[in-house]
């Protein structure tokens, strides 16, 4: 896939685990998981948004696109 997910590096620099990051966002840490693992076939901006509040980071943060 040519988007890459890298909200686990973002949880890393912010030192906070996924469990965390699901309760302040509102969302199961299953879903959280799917989203971190690149499996997920899309995203909410409503959840893009708060993930971006929480982790105090911008969307380029956490999506990046690569050419195959």
């Amino acid at each position: 896939m040519a988007i890459i997910v890298n909200l686990d590096v973002m949880l890393a620099k912010r030192k906070m685990r996924s469990k965390e990051l699901a309760e302040i966002i509102g969302i199961t840490t299953a879903n959280l998981s799917v989203l971190k693992s690149g499996k997920a076939k899309a995203v909410r901006f409503s959840t893009l948004e708060a993930i971006c509040k929480a982790l105090d980071c911008q969307p380029a943060d956490i999506l990046e696109y690569q050419k195959d």
